[in-house]
């Protein structure tokens, strides 16, 4: 079978050769190419180079079409990103600077047009010819609930969702809903098999249940009125658990990457076999692990997921101090302990 075949038996319920292992690549393309971030990501022809090299070094199971999450906050009017010599590019310059600045906000008729999304669609369009039959391809959007951060900076959002007029709080969601939602749409027709949809305020970590009940699930509910195949909800590593049963009942969401910060054991026996429970190392610890204590947990999470199938394992930041070793007895062990034969 393909990766793309053990994904989909995976999320099917169907047997399997193994568990999928899906790894968060997205920073060494720039290492891979001998490039600066800035270069690397200015091309979709050198995202889809670098991410199609990863695949061939470590051989595992998914390609990324995502360049920086900053790109939606470009399509939208920022004018200035960060650009660090390692690691990910950032938003420098925020949109909005005062409430006035959301009702000035416009969302483009179809972001696909922006010049900005160009990279995005020129590497999309290049993995799913070289590998979109056999490999999964996955794309990235911010909820409704998770662009403004982009938009504002986390502490005036934070503020806005908690003490702000309701009003211009609900304006904003409106607006970012409509570009999630296009941006989804383009995603799928590009080729992305798998989503991440990122969503902070679906977990009860940032804010509480009853909200996320009563304000963040309906703008969730519009932001995948299309339908929730193919996404994987992601809560940024953290904890998401008490959001979960919700979630699968009032969104279809089909994979749902559970933070290293929750219980495993308990993630598995809430989703069971409704959806995908994703088990996710915890890669910022595993800077500091020898190869040996990598391949211990990696066994420990197949061994709570892999029983009764619907499981992936899966990386989060993937930082790039990880010592090399270290990620290839990350892989290697997904692999191994992964295995139904």
């Amino acid at each position: 079978m393909t990766p793309l075949e053990i994904l989909i038996a995976s999320i099917t319920g169907q047997p399997a050769p193994r568990v999928p292992v899906f790894c968060n690549f997205l920073d060494y393309g720039p290492k891979e190419l001998n490039m600066s971030p800035k270069e690397y990501f200015s091309r979709g022809e050198y995202m889809a180079e670098g991410q199609l090299k990863l695949l061939k070094r470590y051989g595992h199971d998914n390609a990324w079409s995502m360049s920086y999450v900053g790109i939606e906050a470009e399509i939208l009017g920022c004018q200035e990103i960060l650009f660090p010599k390692k690691g990910a590019p950032n938003v420098k310059d925020f949109v909005i600077k005062n409430w006035d600045d959301i009702a000035n906000l416009e969302i483009p008729s179809d972001i696909t047009q922006s010049p900005h999304w160009q990279t995005t669609a020129d590497c999309l369009s290049i993995l799913s010819d070289e590998i979109g039959s056999s490999n999964p391809i996955c794309g990235y959007a911010s909820s409704s609930n998770t662009l403004p951060i982009l938009l504002m900076g986390m502490e005036k959002w934070m503020e806005l969702v908690l003490s702000g007029p309701a009003d211009i709080r609900d304006e904003l969601m409106r607006k970012c809903s409509d570009f999630c939602q296009q941006e989804i749409k383009a995603l799928r027709q590009g080729g992305a098999h798998v989503i991440l949809y990122a969503t902070s305020f679906g977990s009860p970590y940032f804010i509480p249940k009853k909200m996320i009940s009563d304000w963040a699930m309906p703008w969730m509910q519009q932001d995948l009125k299309e339908g929730g195949g193919g996404i994987v909800y992601y809560c940024g590593g953290a904890p998401m658990l008490a959001a979960v049963d919700q979630a699968i009942e009032q969104l279809g969401v089909g994979v749902y990457y559970i933070s290293p910060l929750d219980d495993l054991s308990k993630a598995k026996d809430i989703i069971n076999t409704r959806a995908v429970t994703c088990g996710v190392i915890d890669d910022i610890k595993m800077i500091r692990w020898t190869p040996e204590q990598t391949r211990a947990e990696v066994e420990r999470l197949i061994e709570i997921g892999k029983p009764g199938g619907h499981f992936l394992f899966g990386s989060s930041l993937m930082p790039l101090e990880l010592p090399e070793e270290n990620i290839q007895a990350m892989i290697q062990a997904a692999f191994e302990f992964g295995s139904n034969e």
